[in-house]
């Protein structure tokens, strides 16, 4: 379980810092915005990282009945940053009290990157992921907010 219990650290440090990015946004409508060749605005990002956790943490391995729709992780705009850090908050807890009592050398129960892998290669790849989307968000937003 030690590995259990490192990897929720990471979450509960990575979803922390992001909730530190998105309040540290001066301007709440450069949530949204994009610079450049940058596609995807900050709020987007955010709730990509809510989508993709609630699902393949929360309801494929938590059972908490989340319904995503990933389509609309990209789409939707204008978010209330409360409502962000309410739902990024949201994830700490779940996240924690599911691998709490996961086996990380079960299977995963869905196909991940294309094959059957194990709850711990699913796990790490998702605190990769956050890790990564949350630098994104921190370029973004000094760039947005150095202009603003």
């Amino acid at each position: 379980m030690m590995l259990n219990t490192i990897l929720t650290g990471f979450y509960e440090r990575d979803i922390s810092r992001l909730i530190d990015e998105v309040n540290l946004f001066r301007h709440e409508e450069n949530l949204w915005k994009t610079k450049g060749s940058v596609k995807n605005s900050s709020g987007s990002l955010v709730l990509h990282i809510i989508g993709g956790t609630n699902y393949l943490i929360g309801a494929t391995l938590a059972n908490t009945g989340y319904i995503r729709d990933r389509h609309q992780e990209f789409i939707k705009k204008d978010v209330a940053r409360k409502e962000l850090v309410k739902q990024l908050e949201a994830l700490v807890p779940m996240i924690s009290n599911t691998l709490d009592t996961l086996s990380l050398d079960g299977e995963y129960p869905l196909p991940f990157d294309g094959t059957k892998r194990s709850n711990s290669y699913v796990l790490m790849q998702l605190a990769l992921h956050l890790n990564y989307h949350l630098g994104q968000v921190n370029y973004l937003r000094r760039i947005l907010e150095s202009e603003a």
